[in-house]
């Protein structure tokens, strides 16, 4: 939940222990534990008040759709397909030109 390791945990039960005092650490701990307890308890308690999952699983449909319809207005597959297509073109004209110009230059040399 807090994305305490083991060492910052460890570290923070010696500053606990020597500021509380191993007499009271337990009755400290317990009265933690309770205020964990009585915060979750406010913050579940204020998510259902508020509506907070149904507007959290909204968003989240809302951003599928969003995804779904930036995938749909893709062209990049098609710009590929017209480039291939122009290149392939292009690439004819030239296969041709060389051939004519081959030609002329063959039918000049006869002359």
């Amino acid at each position: 939940m807090f994305n305490i390791g083991m060492m910052e945990l460890l570290v923070i039960l010696l500053v606990a222990f020597l500021i509380v005092g191993p007499k009271d650490l337990p009755k400290v701990a317990r009265w933690l534990a309770r205020v964990i307890k009585k915060a979750k308890a406010y913050v579940n308690q204020f998510r259902d008040d508020f509506g907070l999952d149904e507007i959290e699983a909204e968003v989240k449909a809302v951003k599928t759709e969003v995804e779904g319809a930036v995938k749909e207005a893709d062209v990049s597959a098609e710009v590929r397909a017209a480039q291939d297509e122009m290149r392939a073109i292009a690439e004819g004209i030239d296969v041709d030109m060389r051939r004519t110009a081959a030609e002329i230059k063959a039918a000049a040399e006869k002359e």
